[in-house]
């Protein structure tokens, strides 16, 4: 009989053999047939890594591609005779070590969806012998756990930094050259531009509608926790990397319209004493006059010798590139939106005088750099994987913080009431768990010792 006309579970040696001739890898019938007694049952169980063994032996890479092809087409073609035998057809569509984001699981649920239409009667047969396909939830949830507690602790790792920094800047501010002995260093944008008084709080306002926007993204955006950690882990390196540059050298002030001297601030006056520049306490408090204005001038806060280089950029570049990455393509005007006031924002503290052009540039090189590195590294993990021990070494932040996040980070938005009430329903799932326990304990007890009533 010949072997079309016969499913491949009754196939004889025979049979294998009339099917390798035709699909030309006849080289193969003694291989298979004498040597190895496959049959059509063994056949359709074969998978990549059998052909790969030392017991076979095939060497020539091109061969084995092409019998491996053959072998899966004839698995797909006779899928429900595979799972009649009791096999679970996920286990015969293995995927490569390494492999990473979604491509596994996407792949064998497509492999699902075209068996079905195929064969709709197997969906019952599937689900009957328990094979397992992902489903949509375990696909959407793979490799992108939120993971709110590194989230915590990045957002504790900004939290200091902010205060070294503010520290820091007071500390620079006690170092700054005198205005008589260092004039302004030269400049060619300061030197051709005049000062614009108010361009600086017009900076600082542009930078606060890039926070809004930036919060509107995080509100909607269905993994908002991992790009919380992103932003905060990329925030507080670079400012951390500041606190370097400002502290190790003093540059003179870039404008004599700035008054670095005590400031007009009434609580920056009471503490800008001369008695008490050697107290570590007064210094803190001053810090902590920095640290709750955010370092702006709209707040209050006004400061000198803190410029290489520009925390203000800083914020404007680091904001406006979180936004582009995590936003879909085609709103193009929410991109130049946020590019125009990242660059409208840079202008304004050179029309300011605020800092120097070289601060300006090297603040927007750095964090722009930092901002494509880490996620260049992010998002192709196989760069990470090849020498995990050393990115460990160099970039351990990184490491901690992307150790389970596996691929790239989809633009995926939801209501931001489903992660609140995906929140209520395990609080409720808890205080139910817990009181029901309570209750069992308590009627266990009573049955162990029940009340003797008096006669």
């Amino acid at each position: 009989m010949d072997f079309k006309e016969i499913s491949p579970v009754q196939w004889t040696g025979e049979h294998v053999k009339e099917w390798l001739k035709e699909n030309n890898h006849s080289k193969f019938s003694y291989l298979f047939c004498d040597q190895h007694a496959i049959d059509g049952k063994a056949l359709l169980l074969l998978t990549e890594s059998d052909l790969r063994s030392s017991s076979l032996g095939i060497q020539a890479l091109g061969d084995l591609k092409r019998l491996s092809l053959s072998i899966r087409q004839l698995q797909l073609e006779h899928s429900n005779a595979i799972v009649q035998m009791g096999y679970d057809l996920s286990e015969l569509f293995q995927f490569p070590k390494g492999t990473t984001g979604c491509y596994p699981l996407c792949s064998l649920r497509s492999i699902k969806e075209r068996l079905i239409s195929k064969d709709p009667s197997l969906s019952e047969i599937l689900e009957r012998t328990g094979s397992h396909f992902p489903s949509d939830s375990e696909v959407e949830n793979h490799g992108l756990p939120p993971e709110i507690g590194k989230t915590l602790l990045s957002l504790f790792y900004l939290f200091v930094v902010t205060w070294i920094t503010a520290f820091v800047m007071v500390v620079v501010h006690d170092r700054v050259p005198d205005m008589k002995k260092y004039p302004p260093l030269p400049d060619i944008f300061l030197d051709n531009v005049p000062t614009i008084p108010w361009a600086f709080s017009m900076c600082e306002l542009t930078g606060t509608l890039l926070l809004i926007v930036w919060l509107g993204v995080l509100t909607f955006h269905k993994h908002r926790f991992i790009l919380l950690r992103r932003f905060f882990c990329l925030s507080g390196t670079v400012f951390l990397l500041r606190c370097v540059t400002m502290l190790i050298t003093s540059l003179s002030v870039p404008g004599t319209h700035l008054q670095c001297n005590p400031s007009v601030d009434e609580d920056w006056q009471r503490l800008f004493t001369e008695e008490m520049y050697t107290s570590l306490s007064r210094k803190i408090q001053r810090a902590y006059i920095i640290w709750r204005g955010a370092g702006m001038s709209i707040q209050g806060v006004r400061t000198c010798g803190d410029y290489m280089f520009s925390g203000h950029t800083v914020a404007l570049t680091m904001l406006n590139f979180f936004i582009t990455e995590y936003t879909p393509r085609h709103m193009y005007f929410v991109h130049t939106f946020t590019w125009m006031l990242n660059m409208f924002g840079i202008f304004f503290i050179l029309a300011a005088h605020e800092h120097y052009s070289i601060d300006v540039f090297i603040a927007f090189y750095i964090t722009s750099r930092l901002f494509l590195y880490y996620h260049t590294l992010a998002n192709n993990r196989s760069l990470m994987m090849r020498d995990s021990n050393r990115t460990r070494i160099w970039f351990p932040l990184f490491s901690f913080f992307e150790s389970s996040v596996d691929g790239i980070v989809p633009n995926e938005y939801e209501s931001p009431m489903v992660p609140l009430g995906k929140l209520f329903s395990i609080v409720y799932q808890r205080v139910f768990h817990f009181i029901r326990d309570t209750h069992v304990q308590l009627l266990g007890t009573r049955v162990k010792n029940p009340d003797k009533k008096s006669d």
